[in-house]
């Protein structure tokens, strides 16, 4: 399979993602958006990182994982903070927690 369909699915998984964050207000949603993104990049790195012939862009495409995961956690820890004192997942809500 030629890399430049790896780049064309990528790019449609990032317009998919950035469409679900510009379009959805539950936070949840948001937040699977958010990482279907991180990964459509991460694919666009890893197929830029096969056309060139090194491993520069599947290394940093690890660390992009690892950065995911660590958001991932602090933001459902802030999606369960938002539902317990709001009991709602709504974006909108979410200015209502500054003290």
């Amino acid at each position: 399979m030629n890399p430049v369909n790896y780049l064309y699915l990528a790019a449609l998984l990032f317009t998919i993602g950035a469409t679900g964050v510009l379009i959805r207000r539950n936070a949840i949603v948001l937040f699977m958006c958010i990482e279907l993104m991180l990964n459509a990049c991460n694919l666009a790195l890893v197929a830029f990182s096969r056309m060139h012939g090194n491993l520069d862009g599947q290394i940093v495409a690890f660390f992009t994982m690892v950065v995911a995961a660590a958001e991932v956690v602090v933001g459902l820890a802030i999606i369960v903070s938002l539902f317990r004192s709001r009991h709602s997942a709504s974006v909108d809500d979410a200015s209502l927690m500054k003290l």
